[in-house]
């Protein structure tokens, strides 16, 4: 299912590297940043998720929440997360239900792995509002960074 701009966001239930439940129906009133990735501890992933950490201070001045999310197991995730200082929270879909429901997964991908994310942004407004979203077939681009910024600050 390909989600646009203009919908509902759909809930979801994931938990964090700290074991901790995050539900997106919890986290209205502020605006909420999804970035999917294939892969913690890849080369575009590690690239992407330190950008963001490396700017986070424009999230945080906009009080945007962003959430990394992977089908990679908490356990993988917390160390890619401390190995890295990531300054945000980083989600499990291990069951790969969020990103098929998100409409970014690959049937199949490098080694015949099934079911990985594909790298995408959505831009959730405080009243849970897709404002943006973007899903990449190519795992080795990066979201347009730009077009989220521009998208934050309308929000604001």
């Amino acid at each position: 299912m390909k989600l646009s701009p203009g919908q509902t966001a759909p809930d979801f239930l994931m938990y964090d590297t700290d074991k901790q439940a995050v539900r997106l129906s919890e986290l209205q009133g502020a605006p909420v940043v999804l970035l999917f990735f294939p892969f913690a501890f890849t080369s575009v992933c590690t690239a992407e998720l330190c950008s963001t950490r490396d700017d986070i201070a424009f999230y945080n001045n906009l009080n945007a929440r962003v959430y990394g999310i992977s089908v990679d197991a908490p356990y993988s995730l917390k160390i890619f997360k401390e190995q890295q200082a990531l300054n945000f929270p980083l989600l499990s879909d291990f069951n790969k239900t969020v990103s098929e429901t998100y409409g970014c997964i690959y049937d199949r991908w490098g080694m015949e792995l099934k079911g990985v994310s594909k790298r995408s942004a959505f831009v959730i407004d405080k009243a849970g509002i897709i404002q943006y979203a973007e899903v990449l077939e190519n795992a080795g681009e990066q979201p347009n960074f730009e077009a989220i910024k521009n998208c934050l600050n309308a929000l604001s």
